[in-house]
């Protein structure tokens, strides 16, 4: 099940682009709190230890804001993909014995039949699970299977008190033949040598 991971926080007054950039010059990024009817609550925490955490899927934190503490669930996460860096995160209160749904991500174990290979078509399950159960990840193991198999959602083992909330029949994983050569169009062909230029008719001899 998903780890929980403190983290301390403070609440913000500034806001706009020019705060948000003033507070991630500092080692900082710009949160909102919020759920259960709360109004949202504007916050920062440390950039550095918030990219630790973020690095697990739907991560649990128990974070702590001028002595107020709050069990959060990382809602969405805004990065800068060129200079990598989080310019904002989400955070929605979530209650222990509550359930919430989230996006689980799906891992491939063991090897099909010879020759043929494991095509994950969902990355993703979305679940239902108790707040503070949620699994990190859901198996699939593959091990041994042949060609034209698949495994559908339902077929997909979930962790006691789990619920799926997607199409009982989506595929997850399809079982192909690995690819020829030539349906690669990987075959090389070999150049023809190309032909003398032909003399004109009207040279000097």
């Amino acid at each position: 099940m998903a780890e929980q991971f403190a983290l301390k926080g403070e609440e913000r007054a500034a806001f706009g682009k020019g705060a948000a950039r003033k507070l991630r010059a500092l080692g900082n990024v710009p949160a909102v709190i919020y759920g259960h009817g709360e109004d949202p609550r504007h916050v920062m925490v440390n950039a550095h230890e918030l990219s630790l955490l973020v690095r697990h899927k739907n991560v649990l934190i128990d974070l702590d804001v001028n002595g107020k503490k709050e069990l959060v669930l990382v809602k969405d996460v805004q990065k800068d993909y060129v200079r990598q860096i989080i310019e904002h995160v989400d955070l929605v209160i979530v209650k222990k014995g509550e359930t919430v749904t989230v996006n689980i991500p799906v891992s491939i174990i063991g090897h099909p039949f010879a020759g043929t290979v494991a095509m994950l078509e969902h990355q993703t399950i979305q679940v239902e699970a108790e707040a503070t159960q949620i699994p990190e990840h859901l198996e699939v193991d593959v091990t041994g299977m042949l060609e034209h198999t698949h495994i559908s959602a339902k077929d997909v083992t979930l962790p006691a008190g789990v619920k799926l909330h997607l199409d009982p029949e989506a595929i997850i994983v399809a079982i192909q033949a690995v690819p020829s050569a030539e349906s690669l169009g990987t075959d090389t062909v070999a150049a023809e040598a190309p032909e003398a230029p032909k003399a004109s008719e009207d040279a000097a001899e």
